[in-house]
Formats: structure tokens, C-alpha cells, sequence
């Protein structure tokens, strides 16, 4: 099977998310927290710890148990994009209430970040279904989605352990932008390592590549691009259950579509015929 050590990377990704998180989440667990950071901690905890799971079942020959847990996904990728729109949904309403200047400064930037990554989940789910039968690219699909956000919990372990590793030195609030960029920059290295390593069954990695180039580009030039204070200022004028109730939709697309596509033809004729 491919990715052997697959959980390995997905567990090390849990491990840089409790550190990273610890002292501003964790910590702080038993304090009142928006409730959007509860979901949003438990949902994409949740899906890491399903991607461990997976891995760990394939790899000791458990079909019965990954085929059960993948239907399960079904339920659990919807909730864990409304937990990314949630977290959208409070940095829009902070920045909508000038709550300080950091906010409003790399308030937007936050939100085209999540916007990328919540495009990026949908995309690499879908695929992942489409090609559930082709095991190498439903397994690369698969763990590459923890790749997206790694950028979130690593960019606080470079501030709070390696501060060395944050060669850019900006000023002011964009130094959170600095470690975020050098981290997806991080995350691109690993994806086309891992691209190049087998190109014929590349393409998650590609899209990876794509995906956190394009994050890094839009949050690091978003207070410059024009409109984009303006479009999150409109955004927070969305209530919110609109917002998430898209996401949710979102959500079951991906699955739905995704799942549609990857059936033979055969069975895909069969069930859109009458009974």
C-alpha cells in the first residue's frame, strides 16, 4: 500500500497543532472562548485524527473498518468546512466592530487565507472520492488535506520556539504574516518533494503546491489588493447562519459529486434509472 507512513505525518500534525495552539487555546479551554473556536477545534481535530484512523486500517488489512469510517467522513467533512467558515465568521465580525488594529489590518487577510484553504479541502475531498479506486491517489488526496492549514498551527510554533526561523523580520502586526508565510513556504518544499518523488500519482501534491502558493500570495498582498477590506467589511454583513449554511452545502457537494463521479459507469447508470 502506498504512504506506509502515512499516520505518522498526519500524528506529527497533530502534535505541531497542540503545540501551537497550547497557550492560546488549550490553555484557555475552561475560559470563556468563542464558541467558534470549539468548533473548529473539534471538527478539524476530529478529521485528523479519522485520517490516522485510515491509515492505520488499510495498513493492517482492515478494509471493512476503512470502508465504514470512510462512509462516516460523509457526515464529518460537511461539519468540519462549516467549522472553517465559522472561524471566518469571527474574524469578519471582529473586523466589522474595528475591535483593534491588528484586526483590521490582517483581518482580511485571514479571511482570503481561510477562503483558499476551505477551496482547497473541497477540491482534494472531491478528488479523493472521485478516485477511490485508484489507491494511490485516494490516499495522496487523502493526506494531503492536512497540508492546507499546517501553515496555522506551525507558524505559532515558529513564535513561540524557533523564532530563528522568522528570516523575515517584518514590523507590526505583518510579522504574524511572516511566520505563516515561511511556513507555507515549508509545506511547498514537502509537496513537491513528495510530487517529484512519484509524478505519475502526483497530482494532490500538485494541487497542494497550487493551493498553498496561492495562500501565501493573497494573504501576504491582501491589505494591498484593492476592494478586499471592502469585500470582508460586506462579507460580515452576511448573517451568519447564511454563511454556514453555504459551507455545510459546500460540503455535501464535495461528497456527493465526488462520490457520483468515482462510481463505474455501470452503477452510476443503474442508480439514475427509475425503479
Amino acid at each position: 500500500m502506498p504512504y506506509k507512513y502515512g499516520h505518522y505525518w498526519v500524528g506529527f500534525t497533530v502534535l505541531v497543532t497542540i503545540a501551537g495552539f497550547w497557550p492560546s487555546y488549550f490553555l484557555l479551554f475552561a475560559t470563556p472562548i468563542p464558541f467558534a473556536f470549539h468548533v473548529h477545534a473539534f471538527t478539524s481535530l476530529a478529521w485528523l485524527l479519522f485520517l490516522i484512523a485510515q491509515s492505520l486500517t488499510i495498513h493492517n488489512r482492515q478494509p471493512a473498518w476503512h470502508r465504514t469510517m470512510g462512509r462516516a467522513s460523509f457526515a464529518l467533512f460537511p461539519l468540519l468546512i462549516v467549522g472553517f467558515v465559522s472561524i471566518i465568521n469571527l474574524s469578519a465580525s471582529r473586523f466589522a466592530a474595528e475591535e483593534n488594529p491588528f484586526i483590521m489590518q490582517l483581518g482580511p487577510a485571514f479571511g482570503i487565507g481561510m477562503v483558499t484553504a476551505i477551496a482547497a479541502y473541497l477540491y482534494l475531498f472531491y478528488n479523493a472520492l472521485k478516485h477511490r479506486r485508484n489507491v494511490r491517489l485516494h490516499a495522496g488526496y487523502m493526506l494531503a488535506t492536512p497540508a492546507i492549514l499546517f501553515e496555522s498551527p506551525f507558524s505559532r510554533v515558529i513564535d513561540l520556539y524557533i523564532p530563528w526561523l522568522d528570516f523575515l523580520s517584518s514590523e507590526g502586526p505583518r510579522d504574524v504574516l511572516d511566520v505563516i508565510v515561511i511556513s507555507d513556504g515549508l509545506v511547498f518544499l514537502f509537496a513537491a518533494a513528495l510530487y517529484l518523488r512519484d509524478r505519475k500519482h502526483g497530482a494532490p501534491w500538485l494541487a497542494v503546491m497550487f493551493f498553498v502558493a496561492a495562500q501565501m500570495v493573497l494573504m501576504w498582498f491582501a491589505e494591498y489588493i484593492p476592494g478586499m477590506s471592502a469585500a470582508f467589511a460586506l462579507y460580515a454583513q452576511i448573517p451568519p447562519a447564511i454563511t454556514l449554511a453555504i459551507g455545510a452545502l459546500a460540503g455535501i457537494a464535495a461528497v456527493w459529486f465526488g462520490w457520483r463521479h468515482g462510481m463505474r459507469p455501470g452503477s452510476r447508470q443503474a442508480s439514475a434509472q427509475p425503479a
